[in-house]
């Protein structure tokens, strides 16, 4: 790793300036000395995490998707929901375009966003070049704006509160198992530096 981290020259996000990172050792981050925007973060054994968490990440997402999400019980009534079902019934409303923005960002782009990243992960632990390794970092990072894990998540936990005042809400599996996933999904992102996974991809085309 330490090869890949000396000498870079690189362009700050924020406000343009170049900058240039002679060492970069283990655990260390590099920030912009002009506004202090973080360039590039040497996480120890990042790759191993990234991946670990994924799939870990992958197996919270499959559990969130097999059991209740929650109930609401009301006047004797009882309503149990599940994250496809949420969709579903949109659908049926004839939301349908309403129905495929919430599952998109929450569940299929992160979904996506995992196999990706398993993808450049794996060859990348190897040491073994792969052709889709440039098209399918542009791909994860293009969607990455996309994913609205921890929105959803937010949004969620203000509905409770709402939806608490007026009927007794039960969290199901499915709840837990998506907060966990959610927690997953960010871990093995941010295990994953921009910078330094394309100077890797670099040094393995080479």
């Amino acid at each position: 790793m330490d090869e890949l981290v000396q000498n870079l020259r690189i362009a700050c996000h924020e406000c343009d300036l170049l900058v240039t990172i002679q060492t970069l050792d283990a655990g260390a981050t590099a920030s912009c000395p002009q506004c202090g925007h973080t360039l590039a973060k040497n996480t120890p054994d990042g790759l191993n995490k990234a991946l670990a968490f994924s799939l870990a990440a992958a197996i919270s997402l499959v559990f969130s998707n097999l059991f209740p999400f929650l109930s609401l019980q009301a006047s004797g009534l009882e309503q149990v929901m599940t994250l496809p079902q949420s969709a579903y019934e949109l659908y049926l409303d004839g939301y349908w375009t309403i129905a495929l923005l919430v599952m998109g960002p929450i569940m299929g782009i992160p979904a996506l966003m995992l196999a990706t990243l398993a993808a450049i992960v794996i060859p990348l632990m190897r040491s073994q070049p792969a052709e889709w390794l440039i098209p399918a970092a542009r791909f994860l990072f293009f969607l990455n704006p996309w994913s609205m894990v921890e929105v959803f998540v937010i949004g969620v936990l203000v509905s409770l509160v709402k939806i608490g005042a007026m009927a007794t809400v039960i969290l199901g599996i499915s709840f837990w198992a998506y907060i966990a996933f959610a927690i997953c999904f960010i871990a093995a992102l941010t295990n994953v530096d921009q910078t330094l996974l394309w100077r890797r991809i670099e040094a393995l085309q080479t």
